[in-house]
């Protein structure tokens, strides 16, 4: 009788700690986030750095993470999208300013300040980050060095 209470003991410990998040967004970021996406029910937090919190869910079966500052400021919202939902402007202007490359990844980041492109190209051993604004002008571009982001 004692090992099976201690068993049933483990496991409902176990199950309590599988659900529970390791992170507890401040009250203050959680209201912000409800206010600006308040149909998502299901949300994932996690601790980006000292001041920010990052939400992680799904919109209309698109995952986005959006990020917000220990006082509710909203700071960033992200989410994948595909090659063909690339606008033609945007899409005609990163192939002209990179021909040859291959679009690897491509994502929508918005800020309170603009809305971004942003890709990861790639031509050979080559890959690339690549921002571009929504008037089409190229904001980022950086060369990433695989050996570098595997250390």
């Amino acid at each position: 009788m004692k090992t099976i209470k201690i068993v049933l003991s483990t496991l409902l410990a176990c199950s309590l700690f599988a659900f529970t998040s390791g992170d507890k967004a401040p009250l203050k970021v959680t209201q912000a986030f409800s206010k600006k996406f308040p149909t998502v029910k299901k949300v994932k937090w996690d601790k980006e750095s000292a001041t920010q919190w990052e939400a992680e869910f799904k919109m209309n079966k698109v995952e986005y993470s959006a990020n917000f500052l220990e006082d509710g400021t909203w700071q960033e919202t992200e989410h994948e999208i595909s090659k063909k939902d690339i606008p033609a402007t945007i899409k005609t202007a990163l192939m002209a300013a990179f021909p040859g490359y291959e679009i690897e990844e491509a994502e929508i980041s918005e800020t309170p300040k603009e809305l971004l492109y942003e890709f990861m190209i790639e031509k050979g051993e080559i890959e690339m980050e690549v921002a571009i604004n929504a008037n089409g002008t190229i904001v980022k571009q950086e060369v990433k060095n695989d050996k570098e982001d595997k250390d």
